[in-house]
Formats: C-alpha cells, structure tokens, sequence
C-alpha cells in the first residue's frame, strides 16, 4: 500500500518543484484535503465510514488550448487508498466552437438531485446518493463539442466504451441483496463489448432568451444499470434452481428542459421519453421473466425565497407505458424533493435542510445539515441523514441513520 502511494504522490511532488516560472504563470493548482466521518445511530454506533481526502485540481492553458486535471486520493483505515481521476481533458478552443476531448463529467438538465436528461456520465452509487453530484458523478472519456449559433448552443457528445453505474460492494451497508423465492442461484454477468458500434452519442440543443431558458436532447446509450435476466430450471433433487444474468440494454431517449422566472419565482421542467428499456416480471409464463416498456420521466419544480429563506420544491415522476400488472415496479413511480436554506453570519453559516420522499412507499431520507466558514478557505460541516420506510430506494435503509462531519480545507 505504502510504495502504491509513493508512486503516485512523489511524481506530483516532483512536478510542483520541477515546473518551471513561465509555465506556472499559466497554471493553477487548486483543491482541498478532507476529513469525512459518519457514524451509525443504531445497535453499537459503527462507522459508516471514515474517510480522508487529498483533491487536487491543475488547469493549464497556452493560446487556445488548455488542461485541466482532477486526480484524488481516498484514504480508509485499515485498506488500500483509492487513487484515481476524476477528470483529464483538453479543450481546444476555436471561433464558434469548443472542443473537449478526454475524461470528463457531462451535466445536462435543470433538475436538483434527480437525473432525467442528465444520464451522460454514469454514478458512483457505492454511498448510496448521500456524497456530492460531483463525487457521485464518474468521468467518462468522450469527445464534446459545443458549436455557438448567438445564444443558442448545439452540443454533440460521443462516448466511445460504455461505464455503467457502480454499485456498492457486497461488504458495504448500502448493498441490497436480491430477493429471490431460492438460495439455489447461479449469477452471470455480460459485459458490453468495447467497440465502435457499442459507443453512445447524444445531442443537446439550448437556448438562452429573455423570457425563457431551454434544452432539447436526444441520447443513443446503453442503460447504466443492468436487467436481472432471471430462469428457472428444477435440478435432479427437485430444488428450484435460478439462473441470474445481468445484461445491459440499449436505450433511446428524447426530452428536453426549461427554466423560467414567474412573478419572481424560478419554474423548472424536465422531461424524457425512453424506449428499449427491460423490467423485471413476475409471469410465471416467462421463460425469461422481463418485459420490454418504454417510460417517461418528468419533473416539475420552483425556487423561491421567503423572508431571506431560499426554498425549492420538485415533484418527480415516472411513468412505465402500457403497462402490465405483472411488472415489479409500479406503473407510476412518485417523488417529492423538498430543499431549505438560509444563511447567518454575513453568509459564513448556512443551515440546510434537502429531504426525497418516497410517495409510493411512504418513505423518505432527510438531510439536515449545518456549515460554517471558520476562516477563509477552512469549513466545518456537520449533519444527519435519516431514512423512513420500510420498502422502496430509501425504506429499504431504514437501519442507516448516521451522524456525520466533514472538516474541509480548501487551497
């Protein structure tokens, strides 16, 4: 572990003291050190986890081309440092356009803590949706290329090798074991082969006018989480016997966003229509027990303030198209995100309150939370994440309620 991480920290050591004056005058090394510890509120208050950090962002730029690179290191108790980058890319910078080439985080959409047409760059779910968009967000390597027509923006983006989802370990409190009605299973998982015609490829148009911002996009990509395939066969003894192979399938999507200013409220829409993907069944006349619907997801939200408090409500949806009573999931998939602020202290406190309820579960996660700048540069942040329900993406967590702190220093 030692000699991973003199490998990987002596070059930048040796980097800072080798570079040269004219060249630093072009670059900016920025970043921050962490230290983030969660403890759970039930049975013998374990950790969560226990995490420190070291993020370090370079930008370099020399006429029209620039850099930048965002490599960082998790260290855990007791394991081996996670080293990886986030992002390393070039942009090319010409008259109307701008081109981006390498590993990059794509952001698309208007919603808050919810993907719809945000679905370029895969997740990191290992923690569950409690890190930063950012963290939970993986780079991807790709081509993006932004083409300037005034205030409007054609943007074309293309993937070459597909990332899915990363999913937590088997070992993590944030892993859900399938149900199956056996223990007799026997999993498989298929690969997306790396090939030019496995590749993704999407296209965004926006726009920025005096009444109204919005976006229309199209998106050919491969399904970031995979389909459980499930047969079932009966073995010599009798003993039902399951089959489980995880594939991904190929999507089409379309959809679009807007923002807009009402009488001093901020108006969000979302929407995306997909096709080609795979749900899980419960026909029992299924040989193989999935059916093929396509589904909308749609969002609905406003910003406002009130007395110096900033508030924001978004309702989301999920609509699976004729549907069939023997598919898993619910027809109609409700939520409700719910975010509340205000800043004390010429604005170096902030308490926070962000909650997702589950509607067709009756269940929830809360996230209050509280900051405050000591100094310039120096954050201490402190907050609970508690879970409700007993089914569904945030009952089924309900034994996870953590107590958390993040001490930040910022350079």
């Amino acid at each position: 572990m030692k000699k991973t991480v003199i490998f990987w920290v002596a070059p930048l050591l040796l980097f800072f003291l080798g570079a040269s004056e004219v060249w630093a005058q072009s670059t900016t090394f920025t970043g921050y050190v962490r230290n983030y510890t969660g403890i759970l509120l039930k049975d013998d208050n374990n950790y969560s986890i226990v995490q420190d950090t070291f993020d370090l962002r370079i930008e370099h730029s020399r006429g029209k081309v620039a850099f930048k690179a965002n490599p960082y290191i998790h260290f855990f108790p007791g394991k081996d440092p996670k080293i990886d980058l986030r992002q390393s890319y070039m942009d090319i910078y010409l008259d109307s356009a701008d081109i981006r080439i390498g590993k990059q985080q794509i952001v698309w959409g208007k919603a808050d803590g919810v993907s719809i047409t945000d679905v370029i760059s895969p997740k990191d779910l290992g923690e569950f949706l409690l890190p930063d968009f950012e963290e939970i967000r993986i780079g991807i390597q790709a081509l993006k290329v932004d083409y300037y027509m005034g205030d409007n923006t054609l943007e074309f983006v293309w993937v070459p090798t597909f990332t899915p989802n990363k999913i937590p370990d088997e070992n993590s409190i944030w892993y859900v074991q399938p149900v199956f009605p056996t223990t007799n299973i026997h999993y498989f998982k298929e690969d997306v082969p790396a090939n030019l015609a496995n590749s993704e490829a999407f296209l965004k148009y926006s726009a920025i006018t005096s009444a109204i911002d919005y976006e229309i996009m199209v998106g050919y990509m491969w399904d970031d989480d995979p389909t459980m395939h499930v047969n079932q066969t009966i073995d010599p003894t009798s003993e039902l016997s399951l089959t489980v192979t995880q594939k991904h399938h190929l999507l089409r999507l379309g959809g679009g966003s807007f923002s807009t200013t009402i009488a001093g409220y901020v108006v969000r829409g979302e929407a995306a229509y997909y096709t080609g993907k795979y749900f899980r069944s419960a026909d029992p006349a299924l040989i193989d027990a999935v059916v093929e619907k396509d589904y909308i997801h749609f969002l609905l939200g406003m910003d406002f303030s009130v007395w110096d408090i900033k508030m924001s409500l978004q309702m989301v949806e999920q609509k699976i198209q004729d549907y069939d009573e023997q598919i898993v999931n619910d027809e109609n998939e409700d939520t409700v995100t719910f975010l509340i602020s205000k800043d004390f202290l010429r604005e170096t406190l902030r308490l926070e309150l962000f909650s997702y309820i589950d509607i067709n579960n009756n269940g929830s996660l809360v996230r209050p939370k509280m900051s405050y700048d000591l100094i310039d540069g120096f954050q201490i942040l402190a907050g609970f994440d508690i879970f409700n329900g007993e089914d569904g993406k945030f009952g089924q967590y309900d034994d996870n309620d953590m107590i958390y702190s993040k001490i930040k220093y910022s350079f």
